[in-house]
């Protein structure tokens, strides 16, 4: 076991986590292996050293006796599986190479992704899209074999149909024998002495594509939709991937959008927002008819309900407009003139004339008048 501090042997701080821990092992563990460093004779105390300090940080249980006690029992890695197996995966790929790997049965097609843009009329009222994409198909011309008409994949020559290359190497602590995927067969075990010509021995090929896909009502901004089995087709017979549609709505010049309800400004005459009355206003199903309320302010909210966006049950949000009130910029001489009368007479006072039940028009409606 290490003399020195284990954290100190790593460079790292006590309070490190254990990926922390891994990267500076394996950071260690190739500056200092003894085959790098042929010409230090203290190489391979060294790399001993740093080995012996990751055995146990790496280690939950050991990392909190040595943290209690500054020692642990010599106790052999569990199932035993050595921290050297670090070292193997780092220099000489992945342990174990290919074996136990059925590298000749089916495998499934990859998944796809296609991000589609749609319109918040297209929430509202939902649709659907034709996708054109193109995807790898099963090769028609020699039916996922990838071999010539007329011929057949054979077992690798070079491994024996076995998938696995072997490759012999002396280390300081041994000879080390290295398994990997067979460079000619790529692992497979299967060797295409004559490759399909439209495929190249693959047995897929791409294939541009259309497929249709609904958008249902109220969906959301970043939904997923899945299509399954529109994926990539699957190698030797395996599963079709799946396609996976992910929905961007468009910003709409008029609405924004929270949840299921629309917000949007819209503008109100001076006189018909001190008078009141109907207005139109823009709507996702057509023009709308809002009332406004005498007196109406700027920045008040006109709510028209069940006028938002559906959701998946089909229960629709509200409208909700703000009220932006006009002041004109010019007026002609007799808009002056009442609008001053309007001002003299009190403002927003109504005139005792109007309150008495008189003949006389009010100021306010002439103004109307005029500015219509």
């Amino acid at each position: 076991m290490a003399t020195r501090d284990l954290y100190e042997v790593l460079g790292v701080d006590r309070r490190a986590t254990q990926e922390e821990i891994k990267q500076a092992f394996r950071r260690l563990a190739r500056e200092a292996h003894p085959d790098v460093r042929r010409d230090d004779p203290h190489a391979t105390e060294r790399f001993k050293e740093i080995n012996e300090a990751y055995q146990v940080l790496s280690d939950p249980a050991k990392r909190s006796q040595y943290d209690r006690f500054g020692r642990v029992g010599e106790v052999p890695a569990p199932g035993g599986v050595s921290p050297f197996d670090d070292i193997f995966e780092m220099f000489f790929g992945a342990r174990g190479g290919t074996r136990g790997v059925d590298r000749q049965g089916p495998e499934a097609g990859a998944d796809l992704r296609y991000d589609l843009e749609v319109t918040l009329e297209d929430v509202a009222r939902g649709a659907e899209r034709r996708l054109k994409l193109t995807r790898l198909e099963t090769c028609p011309t020699c039916f996922g074999t990838g071999a010539e008409r007329g011929s057949r994949p054979e077992t690798c020559p070079t491994c024996d149909g076995t998938g696995e290359a072997r490759h012999v190497q002396r280390t300081v602590f041994g000879v080390m024998t290295q398994i990997g995927p067979c460079p000619r067969c790529g692992g497979t075990g299967v060797y295409i002495a004559r490759p399909c010509d439209r495929c190249r021995g693959a047995g897929r090929s791409e294939v541009p594509r259309e497929v249709t896909v609904a958008i249902p009502p109220g969906i959301e901004d970043g939904a997923h939709l899945r299509l399954a089995g529109e994926g990539e087709a699957g190698v030797r017979g395996g599963p079709r991937g799946d396609l996976y549609v992910v929905v961007h709505v468009a910003a709409h010049p008029v609405f924004a959008r929270r949840g299921r309800d629309l917000f949007a400004d819209i503008e109100i005459p001076m006189t018909r927002a001190a008078l009141g009355g109907e207005i139109t206003v823009p709507g996702l199903d057509g023009p709308q008819q809002a009332v406004v309320p005498p007196g109406t302010q700027p920045g008040d909210v006109i709510t028209l309900r069940g006028q938002g966006l559906p959701d998946a049950r089909g229960t629709r949000g509200h409208l909700h407009l703000t009220a932006r009130v006009v002041i004109p910029r010019r007026l002609t001489a007799e808009q002056r003139a009442l609008l001053e009368a309007f001002e003299a007479g009190g403002g927003d006072r109504r005139p005792r004339s109007e309150k008495r039940g008189g003949g006389r028009k009010p100021i306010l409606h002439k103004v109307k008048d005029l500015l219509q």
